[in-house]
């Protein structure tokens, strides 16, 4: 029986992964790369938020005019937000999940484990998804990268325990590439589209919702899901344990950004769009 369910489930991955390539293919001809940096007005104020080199909001300026510094003014980057009443919806729903249920858990198990382990909890997943930023290095032509990804594999799966720990940085120099397929969009020359605030995912785009379909596709993890049921239910478990370990690893972050914002909502929106364009510009 399993073999008679096997190629209906691969050929349905196959057929989902070539529809969402089509629409991509079809989103990139029809968009402007400056599309975002058109957009000078709202109907809402304007967020401006530094970003560290970490991808930390650090500074939220509300205001309906760019940040002045004693040197230069210079505008604001933001990204358009036809959605915006849908969107509100689902940051209302998102942040009192994460105050009501998420951070607790976090809370807890931040308690219970130590930041060591968290950190190698971190490692590991980080280990696991090394095929999605290897083939989107190739995509973005970042051979170097893509051999940093591929001996990183190699050298944590092997002397790193399977991930738990990263010996490939702390003996080797050998850093991590930021590399999803979203930004592999945005290297070239599909812009942002618009923004979309995704129940429990959080801030995205257009372009960043559709290359997060892909980049699931890209995981090996998807491909046991489908043929195991066990393999379903340890995916599912993995996403959960990732999600609350990360959070008690940034407790306090987003907290930290609704004091600083005149306008949660605008500053979380304006500090992603800020940051997924640094990181395409840094390619």
């Amino acid at each position: 029986m399993d073999e008679i369910l096997r190629p209906k489930g691969s050929k349905t991955m196959k057929i989902l992964v070539w529809i969402s390539i089509f629409l991509i293919i079809c989103l990139s001809l029809l968009s402007r790369p400056s599309f975002a940096e058109d957009q000078t007005s709202s109907s809402s104020p304007r967020a401006s938020v530094f970003i560290s080199s970490s991808g930390e909001p650090i500074l939220v300026a509300v205001e309906n005019r760019p940040i002045q510094s004693a040197e230069s003014e210079e505008s604001v980057e933001t990204i358009a937000d036809p959605l915006e009443p849908v969107n509100r919806a689902f940051f209302r729903f998102n942040d009192k999940l994460y105050f009501w249920v998420l951070k607790p858990i976090a809370t807890g198990y931040k308690t219970i484990i130590p930041e060591d382990g968290r950190i190698g909890v971190r490692n590991f997943f980080s280990n696991v998804t090394t095929p999605v930023r290897l083939v989107n290095c190739l995509l973005q032509a970042k051979f170097k990268g893509a051999g940093n990804e591929t001996v990183r594999f190699v050298v944590n799966t092997i002397l790193g325990l399977a991930g738990l720990f990263d010996p490939a940085k702390k003996y080797f120099e050998i850093e991590k590439q930021e590399a999803d397929f979203g930004q592999t969009l945005g290297i070239w020359g599909m812009g942002p589209v618009f923004y979309i605030d995704l129940p429990i995912l959080g801030p995205s785009s257009l372009r960043d919702g559709l290359g997060y379909a892909v980049d699931v596709s890209l995981d090996f993890r998807t491909y046991l899901a489908i043929y195991s049921t066990i393999a379903a239910y340890a995916n599912a478990g993995g996403w959960v344990l990732d999600k609350v370990n990360e959070t008690s690893l940034t407790i306090g972050e987003y907290e930290n950004l609704k004091k600083a914002a005149l306008d949660p909502y605008i500053a979380l929106r304006e500090a992603y769009h800020q940051n997924r364009q640094s990181k395409i510009r840094e390619r």
